[in-house]
């Protein structure tokens, strides 16, 4: 009989906490968001914080130790170095050629995937392109490398026109980047010309637009928040890479490797080269903002 009462005690009790948090919305959400909230704030944003500190400290030039000296040196050489400027002017433009590469090959696939194939193909195109994401990292790059050496496939289609690929260097790193985040780009431009209402297409035609002007008028600016919400990952991910670089790009240095180079020998400059990325996706992120690309993400 105890053990029935104590039973029974104990199915109030949850009773009455269920009933509490059912009429307590926000406690419940509260409740929810605690774990994961405290998650992002002690590793991720902690992170965050103990780089941009460590970028500040300074690094004994004999046995190479981090001296916890508070020191500006880091970033006045930084910027006043023309190699670590270069390489950052570099790497935020190879992230911007990859972004609008991946913009300018993404419209008319998501368009056709989106408007013009048949209803019942469309779900199988969608997992058709989202399926390079589910192949290894490594192994997509390094296909690409058996593509652009020399006597690989870029030379062997380019031969009957007197021409040669690319090669390894700067405009390999960029085409590779590009096919690595191309879905990334397709697939919100997709999902936004899927929800566009047809009955402004037939408005727009029925006051006598052709094709060109209901694309600048209607269809742009209803897709050019995801187009924007795409550029958040392509750019952001190109800017951080560096591993692509390294197995495509030749001689060719960005961010990421300096980042790479600098951990054992300087870790100071490193932390100081990694908050470069950080803070140009940042002003990315504040530049991009009135388009409402956020709120497509």
């Amino acid at each position: 009989m105890a053990t029935d009462a104590t039973t029974a005690a104990g199915r109030g009790t949850v009773r009455r906490l269920a009933g509490s948090l059912h009429r307590r919305p926000r406690l419940r959400l509260t409740l929810l968001l605690t774990a994961p909230l405290l998650w992002l704030a002690v590793l991720y944003l902690g992170s965050l914080a103990v780089l941009f500190v460590s970028a500040f400290w300074t690094t004994n030039s004999f046995t190479s130790q981090v001296v916890k000296i508070w020191s500006t040196d880091n970033f006045h050489e930084l910027f006043t170095t023309p190699v670590f400027r270069q390489v950052i002017l570099r790497s935020v433009g190879v992230a911007l050629a990859v972004t609008v590469l991946c913009a300018v090959i993404a419209f008319p696939v998501a368009f056709y995937t989106a408007r013009v194939a048949r209803p019942k193909w469309r779900p199988l195109l969608v997992v058709a392109i989202l399926t390079p994401l589910w192949a290894s990292y490594l192994v997509k790059v390094y296909a690409w490398r058996l593509i652009l050496s020399e006597g690989g496939l870029a030379d062997w289609m380019l031969a009957p026109f007197g021409l040669s690929g690319p090669g390894f260097g700067l405009p390999a790193t960029v085409l590779t980047l590009t096919y690595l985040w191309l879905p990334y780009m397709i697939l919100p431009i997709h999902t936004a010309l899927e929800q566009l209402p047809d009955n402004l297409l037939d408005a727009s035609a029925d006051l006598g637009a052709r094709a060109g002007r209901t694309f600048r008028s209607v269809v742009l600016p209803m897709v050019l928040p995801s187009v924007a919400a795409g550029s958040v990952f392509t750019f952001s991910l190109s800017l951080g890479d560096y591993i692509t670089v390294q197995i495509v790009g030749g001689k060719t240095q960005l961010i990421g490797n300096l980042v790479y180079s600098n951990i054992e020998l300087n870790l100071p400059m490193a932390a100081a080269l990694g908050t470069v990325p950080v803070v140009v996706i940042v002003l990315y992120l504040l530049a991009i903002r009135r388009t409402g690309a956020l709120n497509s993400l």
